[in-house]
C-alpha cells in the first residue's frame, strides 16, 4: 500500500514537471515569435518610411525643377513683353510725333488762308477801296477757296492710296507734298503726282514730294 502511494506521488511529480516544461517552452516560443513579428513590422515600417521619403524627395525635385522652369519661362515672357512694350512705345511715340506735325501744319496752313481771306474781305468792305481793288480781292478769295477745296480732295485721294497722313503746300506754281512714310515706291510717286496734276492743274515738274 505504501509502495503504491509512493509510485503515485512520483508520477504526479513527473506529470507536473512535463507540464511545467511544456508551458515554459510554449511561453518562450510565443515571446520569440512576438519579438520576431515586432521586428519584422518595424522593418516593414522603416521600409515604408524610406519609400515615402524617396517619393517625396523625387516629387520635391520635380516640383522644384518644374517651378524653376516655369519661373524661367515667366521671366523670359516678361523680358520679351518688356522688349515688345518698349518697341511699341517707340513706334507709338514716333507715330504721335508725326500725327502732331501734320495736325499742327494743317492748322497753321488753314489759319494762313483764313487770314488772307479776312484781309481781302476788308478790301471788299472798305468804302475807300477802288472798284478794281474789289474785283482783284474777289478773284483772290475765289482762288484761295478753290485751292483749299483742291487740297482737301488731293489729301483725301492720297489717303486712299494707303498714306494716312499727308499735307500739301502751294507756293505760286510750285506744289510741295509731304507724306508720312518711311519710303515711297516709284509707282506710288507717279500716282501722287497724277492726283496733284489732275486736281490742281499743275505741271509734273512743279510737284515735289517728300516723306516724314
Amino acid at each position: 500500500m505504501k509502495l503504491f502511494k509512493k509510485n503515485q506521488i512520483i508520477i504526479y511529480v513527473i506529470v507536473l514537471m512535463l507540464m511545467t516544461a511544456g508551458y515554459l517552452n510554449y511561453t518562450t516560443n510565443t515571446e520569440k515569435q512576438s519579438v520576431e513579428t515586432s521586428m519584422q513590422m518595424e522593418a516593414n515600417d522603416d521600409m515604408q518610411l524610406a519609400d515615402i521619403g524617396d517619393a517625396t524627395l523625387v516629387n520635391s525635385n520635380d516640383v522644384m525643377s518644374e517651378n524653376t522652369t516655369n519661373t524661367m519661362g515667366d521671366a523670359s515672357m516678361v523680358s520679351s513683353q518688356n522688349e515688345t512694350t518698349e518697341e511699341d512705345k517707340t513706334i507709338e511715340t514716333n507715330s504721335n510725333d508725326a500725327n502732331d506735325y501734320f495736325v499742327k501744319s494743317k492748322l497753321e496752313r488753314d489759319t494762313m488762308y483764313s487770314q488772307m481771306i479776312e484781309t481781302y474781305e476788308k478790301v471788299l468792305n472798305s468804302s475807300n477801296s477802288l472798284e478794281t481793288q474789289k474785283q482783284s480781292a474777289t478773284q483772290e478769295i475765289q482762288k484761295i477757296n478753290d485751292a483749299k477745296n483742291s487740297i482737301m480732295i488731293c489729301e483725301n485721294l492720297i489717303k486712299t492710296k494707303g498714306f494716312e497722313n499727308s499735307i500739301i503746300f502751294v507756293n505760286g506754281d510750285s506744289i510741295s507734298i509731304i507724306i508720312e512714310a518711311q519710303e515711297i515706291k516709284q509707282e506710288e510717286v507717279a500716282q501722287i503726282q497724277n492726283i496733284i496734276a489732275r486736281e490742281m492743274k499743275a505741271a509734273i515738274e512743279n510737284i515735289h514730294i517728300a516723306t516724314k
